[in-house]
């Protein structure tokens, strides 16, 4: 804070806002670099692909699947044999009913095929294939 005496001897005092304006600058420069390097969900690289529509932007179901067959309903690790259980009881709080499936562009589509198969005798009419979307390059 800063003090100024005036001709007349009356005191003014009035705050001093560069150090605070400077602390927030280096606040948003740190969360301006740390917000993109958190990663939402598991890790997993995901296929590329041109015609790609938006999904909200916080899907309560999402199953993912590495590229070793690990599957994940959000960050709960899961098993091909308790997998229609789990999307059954994701489902009873869900409010929307479509379910959003993050796959490892290297897994085998027989994997998916399976995975399909049982996600349809959960009850699950909507999967959403989570994909990167592919930019086209102008030579």
């Amino acid at each position: 804070m800063s003090m100024m005496v005036s001709k007349e001897d009356e005191v003014s005092s009035e705050p001093n806002v560069v150090p605070l304006c400077d602390v927030l600058l280096v606040l948003l420069i740190i969360f301006m670099v740390v917000t993109p390097l958190i990663q939402k969900g598991v890790d997993v690289r995901l296929p590329v692909a041109l015609n790609t529509i938006n999904m909200p932007e916080n899907p309560e179901v999402v199953l993912s699947i590495r590229k070793d067959g690990k599957m994940y309903i959000g960050p709960d690790q899961i098993t091909l044999d308790n997998l229609q259980t789990m999307i059954e009881e994701a489902f009873m709080t869900a409010s929307d009913k479509r379910l959003y499936l993050r796959a490892d562009g290297e897994l085998e589509y027989g994997n998916i095929v399976d995975v399909v198969e049982i996600l349809k005798a959960a009850g699950v009419e909507i999967v959403g294939i989570i994909t990167e979307v592919k930019t086209e390059r102008i030579d």
